[in-house]
């Protein structure tokens, strides 16, 4: 067995711009053409990030979409590339089970933007899992000010806040101590298998805390029941072969807890910084990390958060340094995305972008426009494990 380590990290929606199909995905009515995370927010103020621009990162931007991202011009010391996805979707699971070798092979179920937007039978089932006569929100909406909005009215009712977005998804806020956490993990577990029926992507738990709409604020114990992959992800193909497997973050979650040998959760970015940069020196040799940072996309990209969003970059960048100091001969270190959410574009949702690839332990090495399967390919390959995922070549 190699002795080589592979690190997988998505900084969740950092997109670069450029996806050819990007006419058929929306926001607000408006098409995600020319929609550029990165590139955007170094126009609006220069980025300051040596560590990942000297991997490939502004040299990916021109590459993804032709845009120069003031801040970033080093000459790419790493490797680096744009990665296309092929999955009919621009959210979570779609992004990472395709970098993970396994393309979404159907498309999934959005509820409409209208009010009601749920259909009877799961509104019907919700109350019942619940034990309340009715529920709160069924309506696309902002998961902050749909719980400044009726966040009171759900402490006098004790029904859940029910809303959805332009992602597959049905999200359920309750307040934790009032509802109570578990009885929220609960209603939201057994709900799932009735969405994923429906190839909904995630019923998402969102728990959160406050007495009145001026200081009402999610909590970090947020939970995801996600629909389980259709096939083997290089997570489960890792595990197969007896190799030790690190989750950080909400890849456990992403993924539905399968192939993954250890778990590491944390309160906020900077705390899943840490568990990185420990298992930078404590990692197994032939092992597999998989990480995701999410505050990129939940903090500052829904929120249309421009200078909240470049600090954020900035602020991993100085972890990506530390990180990279601790990686050993024959390691390989991808940083790539999952989609895009241009803190600059109409509407508040996700935006279809290219994603980059930046790797660190094989030199100088331009890889060109991937897909977002070869980023998986290329691991198991670093790993020495069968790629036997449903799509993918290697790009080492």
């Amino acid at each position: 067995m190699t002795d080589a380590r592979a690190f997988l990290i998505v900084l969740d929606s950092v997109g670069i711009g450029g996806a050819p199909d990007a006419d058929r995905f929306f926001n607000d009515g408006r098409p995600d053409t020319g929609a550029n995370t990165v590139g955007h927010i170094a126009q609006a103020q220069p980025l300051n990030m040596p560590h990942l621009d000297r991997l490939g990162l502004g040299a990916a931007v021109r590459l993804a979409s032709g845009l120069e991202a003031p801040g970033l011009g080093a000459e790419p010391q790493g490797l680096w590339g744009a990665a296309t996805e092929v999955s009919n979707g621009k959210d979570t699971p779609s992004g990472h089970w395709e970098i993970a070798g396994v393309p979404v092979p159907w498309d999934w179920h959005y509820f409409p933007e209208t009010f009601p937007s749920f259909p009877p039978e799961v509104t019907a089932r919700i109350c019942e899992l619940a034990g309340t006569d009715g529920i709160l929100g069924n309506c696309h909406g902002s998961g902050t000010a749909i719980i400044e909005e009726m966040g009171e009215e759900h402490l006098r009712t004790g029904w859940p806040i029910c809303y959805t977005s332009a992602d597959s998804v049905l999200q359920i806020a309750a307040h934790e101590e009032a509802f109570g956490l578990e009885r929220l993990l609960d209603l939201c577990r057994d709900l799932a298998p009735m969405l994923h029926e429906m190839r909904v992507g995630r019923v998402i738990a969102r728990p959160f805390l406050g007495t009145a709409k001026a200081n009402f604020k999610r909590t970090p114990n947020r939970r995801d029941f996600a629909i389980a992959p259709p096939s083997d992800t290089i997570l489960d193909i890792a595990t197969a072969e007896g190799r030790v497997t690190h989750a950080i973050g909400k890849i456990g979650d992403i993924f539905s807890h399968r192939g993954i040998t250890h778990l590491h959760k944390g309160k906020s970015d900077a705390d899943l910084a840490e568990h990185l940069i420990r298992l930078g020196h404590e990692a197994e040799p032939g092992s597999l990390t998989f990480a995701n940072f999410v505050e990129f996309d939940s903090n500052f990209g829904h929120r249309r958060d421009i200078p909240g969003y470049a600090a954020q970059l900035e602020w991993f960048d100085t972890v990506a340094g530390r990180f990279l100091a601790t990686l050993r001969p024959g390691d390989l270190a991808i940083f790539t995305a999952d989609h895009g959410n241009d803190p600059s574009w109409t509407g508040t949702d996700h935006t279809r972008e290219r994603v980059p690839v930046l790797g660190w332990g094989r030199g100088a090495q331009p890889v060109g426009q991937v897909a977002y399967s070869d980023i998986g390919a290329s691991l198991l390959e670093v790993l020495e494990l069968p790629i036997t995922t449903r799509k993918g070549t290697s790009f080492l």
